[in-house]
């Protein structure tokens, strides 16, 4: 059995998917496009059914790529997704708007079973909703449920055990003067009800699923061409049919949650108080992201130098030994070793869009971005970019004006994602000492990182405000935005999203990150015939006339075996583009590297400074390595405060990562726009680490 979940964005649609499949789902995306396609299995008494969880729409008319994924696949009968039953799941709190897709679902001749949710969220729900009196007038099974207590889920499960058929009740009829026209399209497309021809007729343009080669020849030849108000026309017929149904079943009534969120947004949403709550809330979000994620990552750390210090101890000195231990082990460490904290950025993105802060987020930033080419619609594909560009990218599509959304795919990269996490933890912890302030309240090292997301959002507005002089674009769009009801959050959901996006992290990146680390400790352990062998010679000379400098001449054999390896010749040829920022050959592998992940930059260090330089009795990490690291022109540690900062202000900025270029390449048609991505970011990257480079050592 096949059903499908449809419904309104924020009727917890995803919750009431999340409680039926628990683990046993799968997140992709549906073909050709990057909008999110989940399925699941669960069982109904023994047997296997299948369930998909549709982009959220509002109606079947679609006005974003979300809503023409979802109506596609309720029209298209032979879509891979079309379903034997359909699941329409309403938000108690918000039935009015919840009916009018249901009332489109009922009219399109489909076996559908409306799940009212949230009634947790109603006081009294019972004498407030008569569920009997709703049934009887939708001519379909309702029932009540509440997916974070899971009270209903049962009947919903039995409901859906029960022969399912079609509402006989109709909500919309077709004017007369329409009928034969409709009734031709019906047949001629072999449509199931005479309202999915309407649909077609009256909005062909967002079903391009239907389109055969004679469509638009087809459409021309109709007698009576439709006019677009009688999209209007049907909103209002069917919210009069709402109206006069609720009337009883449902009287309108403040709920519990409506009253305190009223309060709660005379605060949140305050002209000036609504700005500084969403700073604290960001500063909260990366002072914990230091201090609690440091334990696990400590652990993380220690258990996996353990085991290569084991492995180290027990396998025979041997090439695939060491391949193995420094090269295999040591890349996967780069990459489990950050997950503690990307976890914790997920949980609390996943926090503020189950409480129903995150749309405040999006009205409280409208005005902010209006000036810079933005409307609030912008604002969901920047926050979202400091997850990952890829998607953000992608859910640019809501955005209705071309220009608009083009500025808004192009400077979306310098929100600083997650994957910049690595890169910042690693090199902030180079200039900013372990301390805290005013009363141990302030991390230092969480103020840095949260300044760096405040620099990539203000860069990014800036970048936005040239484009928008360059492509002389003037927003003067109305941006309308739902405000759900503030409610806690559903912590099974919560979990699943840390879960899928942490284990996204190491499948994707991280098979990318150790893969790398192998290639480049062969490239270190390799060098043109002859070379590894003159500086092995003239060290062993050097040692055996000094033995009292054994250590120090062991760190330069080491340093300049590395120099002279594959990997030292790579670096020094870029070496001189780089060094008026103060970069050295061993940075400039690791950014050549990180144009394939912005996080491989770690795990190229890590394997860099682990060559030759393994020590069981006390495994030093990666950031002492750096640390130790000594310039030979000026005999001064090579990561200073000045080369640090200029290294994080360059990856605050850089173009390094070559999925986002595709996504960028698909979004807008063509190359030319990822190119002029490409080049600007990596030019504005440059200028900025040079200029902070030289500012830093001045000073």
């Amino acid at each position: 059995m096949k059903i499908a979940l449809i419904g309104n964005p924020n009727s917890g649609k995803s919750s009431l998917f999340n409680v039926l499949t628990g683990m046993n789902q799968k997140v992709g995306n549906f073909p050709g496009v990057t909008v999110d396609r989940k399925v699941g299995k669960f069982h109904l008494e023994g047997k296997e059914a299948t369930l998909i969880d549709l982009p959220g729409t509002y109606s079947l008319y679609p006005q974003s790529e979300d809503e023409r994924i979802a109506c596609e696949i309720v029209h298209n009968t032979k879509h891979v997704d079309f379903a034997d039953a359909w699941i329409v799941v309403a938000d108690a709190t918000q039935m009015r708007r919840s009916l009018l897709l249901c009332t489109q679902m009922i009219d399109l001749h489909l076996p559908t079973i409306l799940v009212v949710n949230m009634i947790d969220l109603v006081q009294n729900v019972e004498e407030q909703i008569d569920f009997s009196a709703l049934a009887k007038n939708l001519g379909i099974p309702v029932i009540p449920v509440s997916a974070k207590t899971q009270a209903g889920i049962s009947t919903l499960k039995k409901a859906l055990l029960q022969p399912l058929s079609p509402s006989k009740n109709t909500f919309f009829q077709i004017p007369d003067s329409f009928l034969a026209s409709i009734q031709k399209i019906q047949n001629h497309f072999a449509l199931p009800s005479p309202y999915a021809a309407y649909q077609l007729w009256v909005a062909r343009d967002s079903f391009s699923h239907f389109e055969p080669k004679d469509f638009a020849t087809y459409f021309s030849n109709i007698a009576i061409q439709p006019d677009k108000r009688l999209i209007s026309n049907e909103m209002a017929v069917r919210y009069d049919r709402i109206d006069t149904l609720l009337e009883n079943a449902a009287p309108s009534q403040e709920t519990y949650a409506e009253k305190w969120t009223e309060r709660l947004d005379k605060v949140f949403l305050h002209r000036i108080g609504g700005y500084a709550f969403f700073l604290a809330i960001l500063w909260v979000i990366f002072q914990l992201l230091f201090s609690v994620a440091e334990l696990p990552m400590g652990w993380i750390e220690s258990g996996i130098s353990w085991v290569q210090s084991l492995a180290h101890h027990a396998l025979p000195a041997h090439f695939l030994s060491d391949l193995l231990v420094e090269g295999l082990i040591e890349g996967i460490k780069n990459v489990v070793v950050f997950v503690p904290q990307i976890a914790f950025l997920f949980f609390f993105v996943a926090l503020l869009e189950e409480t129903g802060y995150m749309s405040r987020v999006v009205f409280l930033m409208d005005k902010i971005m209006r000036p810079f080419g933005f409307s609030g619609r912008s604002v969901i594909p920047l926050i979202g970019g400091m997850a990952c560009a890829v998607p953000s990218i992608m859910m640019a599509r809501t955005i209705p004006n071309r220009t608009e959304r083009l500025i808004t795919i192009m400077v979306t990269p310098l929100m600083s994602c997650s994957a910049r996490i690595p890169v910042y933890v690693l090199l902030v912890g180079l200039f900013v000492p372990e301390q805290s302030v005013l009363w141990g309240l302030i991390n230092l090292k969480g103020l840095v990182m949260m300044a760096l997301y405040l620099l990539g959002f203000l860069m990014a507005l800036l970048a936005a405000w040239v484009f928008k002089i360059i492509l002389k674009y003037k927003s003067d769009g109305i941006f309308v935005s739902e405000m759900p009801v503030y409610r806690s959050p559903r912590w099974q959901n919560v979990g699943l999203t840390i879960w899928q996006k942490s284990w996204a992290f190491v499948s994707e990146a991280g098979k990318m990150i150790v893969v790398i680390s192998m290639v480049l400790w062969l490239l270190k352990s390799f060098a043109p015939a002859g070379k590894f062998e003159a500086v092995e010679q003239k060290y062993a000379t050097l040692m055996e006339n000094a033995p009292a400098q054994k250590d120090s001449l062991t760190t330069a054999l080491q340093s300049e075996k590395l120099a002279v390896s594959y990997a030292g010749m790579f670096g020094k040829v870029i070496e001189p583009a780089i060094r008026p920022l103060g970069f050295d050959w061993k940075i400039g592998i690791a950014l050549l590297t990180s144009f394939a992940a912005r996080e491989v930059f770690v795990g190229t260090m890590a394997t860099i400074y682990s060559v030759n330089d393994y020590d069981e009795e006390n495994p030093k990490n990666l950031r002492e390595k750096i640390s130790a690291d000594i310039n030979p022109q000026t005999g001064k540690p090579q990561y200073s405060v000045p080369v640090s900062l200029a290294l994080v202000i360059f990856y605050a900025f850089a173009m390094q990562c070559m999925s986002t270029l595709a996504a960028t390449k698909r979004e807008t048609g063509t190359w030319t726009w990822a190119f002029v991505m490409l080049f600007y970011l990596t030019g504005l990257a440059y200028l900025a680490a040079w200029a902070t480079f030289n500012l830093a050592s001045s000073l």
